[in-house]
């Protein structure tokens, strides 16, 4: 019972092929100059082949396998004739023509011991393999297991990750809701608005966390679905009569820089909201993205406002502030581009990501 486990614990059982295996199995078979080479597992009640070159299939009832003696030995098996070895004589696929006539074994074993299956060689001809060979498959074998090792590392590096991004939105989600409480208290409109700048700041960084659990895509999230949720949020925030439009390319960034470019986002929609839409005029805030495969991915923010001169001639001009410093730092951060785009209308804004 163990040992199934440790075995189903790697989750590698019923997997797709993977080249990592496929070329150590080719290689096991071309050094020992065989016409049958297997990664064997050995479930409970069957015999199942990771990589296989010569057999054709991807597992075989457990009560003929010649794998199954094999885990039972320290490190290594050779049958050098399967017909004279009473373990293996009565088997019915050494019998017959063309039957397997020869096994060689290399243990896969985890760091503590516990045999999970075999790297094999297999012919229809008795035969014996040099000191060479089987140091060769020996060599082999072991790189198996640290191919599963790595694996299985990953798959816990990922569990963990999902489950600190699951706090840590949880936590950020508590903190919003006790900055959403302080901002009704507040006496003055100075402060609400303060701390409701604040509050969008930690909703953008919380549904980051939040589709980076979600995800399965290891390591990296979609712009798109991110961006959806951000705009979802900016939303609520917008002046009466003001829309917000997402028109974006999906493209897998790593989670810092879609943090990063989220931020960009919160801000350039923040700072027009308050600045292009002057005495309750109406209008639209728009982002566009478009990526260009291996190169960049440029994102424009732009609206049918007053525009920058007129916004910097009326009462509510723009003055550089912390919200302009926060999308300058962010830009800097994956070492994107940020400019003014000419337009006959309102204003835009172009960021550009290098992928």
């Amino acid at each position: 019972m163990e040992r199934l486990a440790a075995l189903h614990r790697y989750g590698v059982l019923d997997t797709p092929r993977e080249s990592d295996f496929d070329d150590i199995v080719a290689l096991a078979s071309e050094i020992c100059d065989a016409p049958i080479s297997v990664i064997n597992l050995i479930d409970q009640d069957r015999q199942w082949f990771k990589a296989e070159v010569g057999l054709g299939v991807r597992e075989t009832p457990l009560d003929t396998s010649l794998c199954a003696h094999a885990i039972l030995e320290e490190e290594f098996l050779e049958i050098e004739d399967t017909l004279a070895d009473q373990r293996t004589a009565s088997n019915p696929l050494c019998a017959g023509e063309p039957g397997l006539r020869y096994y060689a074994g290399a243990l896969l074993r985890t760091g503590d011991g516990l045999p999970l299956g075999t790297l094999c060689v297999l012919d229809t001809t008795p035969r014996r393999l040099s000191p060479l060979q089987i140091n060769a498959l020996r060599v082999l074998a072991a790189q198996v297991m640290t191919q599963l090792e790595l694996r299985l590392a990953l798959r816990r590096e990922a569990a963990l990750r999902r489950e600190s991004d699951h706090r840590v939105k949880n936590s950020l989600t508590a903190i919003t809701a006790l900055v959403r409480i302080q901002g009704r208290q507040a006496a003055s409109d100075e402060t609400r608005a303060a701390l409701g700048v604040v509050r969008q700041r930690i909703d953008t960084v919380a549904a980051l966390h939040g589709l980076l659990y979600q995800t399965k895509t290891e390591g990296t999230i979609c712009l798109a679905e991110y961006l959806a949720q951000i705009v979802g949020l900016l939303r609520g925030t917008a002046p009466e009569g003001v829309a917000l439009s997402l028109d974006v390319a999906r493209v897998q960034l790593s989670p810092a820089v879609a943090g990063s470019v989220a931020v960009i986002v919160n801000e350039l929609c923040t700072n027009a909201f308050k600045h292009a839409f002057p005495h309750g005029n109406g209008g639209t805030v728009t982002l566009t993205g478009t990526a260009e495969p291996g190169k960049s991915y440029i994102l424009t923010c732009a609206d049918d406002g007053v525009g920058l001169a007129a916004a910097a001639n009326g009462s509510n001009a723009a003055q550089p502030g912390i919200g302009n410093a926060i999308i300058e730092a962010s830009v800097a951060q994956f070492g994107g581009k940020l400019e003014v785009v000419p337009t006959d209308i309102g204003r835009a804004v172009q960021i550009t990501v290098p992928l």
